[in-house]
């Protein structure tokens, strides 16, 4: 049994393990003379030589943190394939039954509708933890993770694994604030991740509607962003348009009931709208008009008063 690395190490070693070793598909008479040189009890595979094993008997890793596969891709692939043979060995480990992918399952994916019977492997005798470990940090390093399953990989690194934010940081390559900022997008609902999976909207988008406390007006922001096509960047702004609190209009002074007992007087004999603004000992009277007419009305009124 390989011993097991040091946490955060990871990274470092994988030059070495997924190393670009070229593998020639073998010929039709290649494959013809070692069937018949084979002994009757076929060997287990040897590890760190390339070794060709049955295709139906290697399955997927449970613990892919690749989810979506791009079919288009694969096919392209395949028919490289086809034309080329398979440039570099699939990583594999010996299970009970057959052999679980260590990394290479778009090739595996491709190599089936290829119709290759055999396949050429490295294999590895690895822990369950450093399988999931490999596995996430060879996707993450050839950017075949889109952004929710990479959050969701390095998540599994912190909890399942007991990583820090540090160890994680290097065994992936990526900065402290790279981490934290993807984990982030893990605490938004179902509705928004899904979407960023898609490539419909992006991570930026996500981190930008995390700061949306309030979840309807999330979801009516996310709707926008949807139905205008926003960038992350008029995003950005929508939201902080949105997040300045609103001004508060200055209280209005409750006035003195005499003062307010005046104005009512004064507006039944006038016939208009009649303000009382007092200012200490000082103060105005406003008395409103709404025409040419009714000013002159009130000059004669007032005269007449007089």
């Amino acid at each position: 049994m390989a011993a097991k690395p040091k946490k955060g190490g990871l990274g470092r070693g994988l030059d070495a393990l997924f190393a670009d070793v070229p593998v020639t598909a073998p010929q039709p008479e290649e494959i013809k003379e070692e069937k018949t040189s084979k002994p009757e009890k076929e060997e287990v595979a040897a590890e760190d030589r390339v070794n060709y094993i049955n295709i139906h008997e290697i399955m997927p890793n449970v613990n892919q943190p690749r989810k979506t596969f791009n079919e288009e891709k694969i096919e392209e692939l395949a028919a490289s394939i086809t034309e080329h043979g398979i440039i570099q060995p699939i990583v594999v480990r010996k299970k009970k039954k057959g052999y679980e992918i260590v990394a290479g399952e778009r090739r595996w994916r491709a190599a089936m509708k290829a119709g290759l019977a055999e396949v050429p492997c490295l294999l590895k005798e690895l822990t369950d933890e450093q399988n999931m470990l490999i596995a996430i940090i060879e996707n993450m390093q050839r950017e075949d993770l889109n952004p929710i399953e990479e959050a969701e990989g390095l998540h599994q690194m912190v909890e399942t694994f007991g990583m820090t934010q540090e160890q994680v940081s290097r065994s992936v390559g990526k900065s402290r604030p790279y981490i934290t900022n993807s984990l982030r997008l893990l605490k938004l609902p179902e509705y928004i991740r899904s979407r960023i999976a898609e490539g419909v909207i992006t991570a930026g988008h996500g981190r930008t509607l995390i700061t949306v406390e309030d979840e309807d007006l999330r979801r009516q922001l996310f709707d926008k962003i949807i139905a205008e096509g926003l960038s992350v960047r008029e995003t950005e702004k929508l939201v902080a348009e949105l997040s300045k609190p609103a001004k508060k209009r200055p209280a209005q002074k409750t006035k003195n009931p005499d003062t307010a007992h005046v104005e009512e007087e004064l507006k039944s004999i006038l016939g208009t709208k009649v303000n009382i603004i007092e200012k200490g000992k000082k103060g105005k009277i406003e008395i409103e008009c709404y025409s040419r007419d009714e000013l002159n009305r009130l000059i004669d009124l007032l005269k007449r008063l007089g």
